[in-house]
């Protein structure tokens, strides 16, 4: 009897690190310290120095059960992003600059190949908001879960200048509030998608003309990383005064998140175009209007308040930076909340 007979095959997990050191090599950044392998990631923080009060901010997500998509689809080269995006958006949230991402994957039995794939996209997410892959985990678990299941996690830390935080303080009456349209669903609410739609191949292979795809495609799509549309926004000189990264809870339970006290949020449903799979998923699954806002993004990932004076500015950068931006509301005064209308 050995590990391997147990279940556990250690040249596998050496077999993984190979196959996705290409993949780690393409996020370093000039202050990473460490090579792939070793028992820790090392990031210089000399660069950093200068900023009056240099303050690390960190998040940490995983995908949920958007990972049973994944499995049914077999495909597993964009769920990284998902990963990554839950935990770098939520720090830009902050007005941090994300610096670096570990993650971590857990599976029943090691497949080399699977698991790289699986990293190309968690690099593929760093890429995307210039965080360097330092480091990771891979668990190969038998008897805990399936073989052909795993989970994956993950967990980053960012800087920013202590006076730059985004906090909500200076929210006043007469700001604005813009938002960033979503890719869809993102990595939220999937439960109850995996409840309204037979999650079968034929299902999700189907071609839908309001999709422009078929529906495995619409839900599959990676969540959006909104780090260089917020960080165009400071180079433009503009001051975001509160941000919202809307996951789990949808419009309801974030957008207060980001409020202070003798603020109220409003939100006009008809500002921005909402993708056709919310419509779809509200009608087969007979969701009414208030638990889609409450659960789901519904076409905006990110929300933002700026100055009326710095709309513009605001607007354009974001465009400057691939993505849609909409005015879609206003901070009142008034009892700290939201109301959609």
């Amino acid at each position: 009897m050995d590990y391997k007979n147990a279940g556990v095959d250690i040249e596998a997990g050496y077999k993984s690190v190979e196959l996705m050191k290409k993949h780690v090599q393409e996020t370093m950044r000039s202050e990473v310290l460490t090579n792939i392998g070793g028992f820790s990631g090392a990031f210089s923080m000399e660069k950093f120095k200068d900023m009056e009060k240099p303050t690390l901010v960190s998040g940490t997500d995983g995908v949920g059960t958007k990972l049973k998509l994944a499995f049914l689809m077999d495909k597993h080269d964009t769920i990284g992003i998902d990963c990554v995006a839950m935990c770098v958006n939520d720090i830009a949230c902050a007005g941090g600059e994300p610096l670096f991402f570990l993650d971590y994957i857990a599976c029943g039995k090691n497949e080399p190949e699977k698991i790289a794939t699986i990293v190309s996209g968690v690099a593929d997410g760093c890429k995307q908001s210039d965080a360097a892959l330092i480091g990771g985990e891979t668990a190969e678990m038998p008897g805990f879960y399936p073989e052909d299941e795993y989970d994956l996690a993950g967990f980053a830390v960012g800087v920013v200048d202590e006076k730059d935080l985004i906090t909500g303080k200076e929210l006043k009456d007469g700001d604005v509030l813009i938002g960033m349209s979503s890719s869809g669903v993102h990595s939220n609410g999937f439960s109850l998608v995996r409840k309204v739609f037979h999650m079968d191949k034929e299902t999700l292979g189907t071609y839908h003309e309001s999709l422009g795809c078929t529906l495995g495609e619409a839900l599959i799509a990676p969540t959006k990383i909104y780090v260089k549309a917020l960080r165009g926004i400071k180079d433009a000189g503009v001051r975001v005064k509160a941000c919202s990264h809307i996951t789990g809870g949808g419009f309801y339970e974030n957008i207060p998140r980001m409020l202070c006290d003798g603020v109220h949020a409003v939100v006009e449903k008809n500002s921005y175009p909402i993708p056709p799979i919310f419509d779809m998923l509200a009608k087969e699954g007979d969701i009414e209007e208030k638990a889609m806002y409450n659960t789901y993004n519904m076409g905006l990932g990110m929300i933002l308040a700026v100055d009326p004076a710095d709309v513009e500015k605001t607007m354009e950068a974001i465009k400057a930076a691939g993505e849609a931006p909409y005015v879609v509301g206003r901070i009142e005064a008034g009892e700290k909340g939201v109301t959609l209308c």
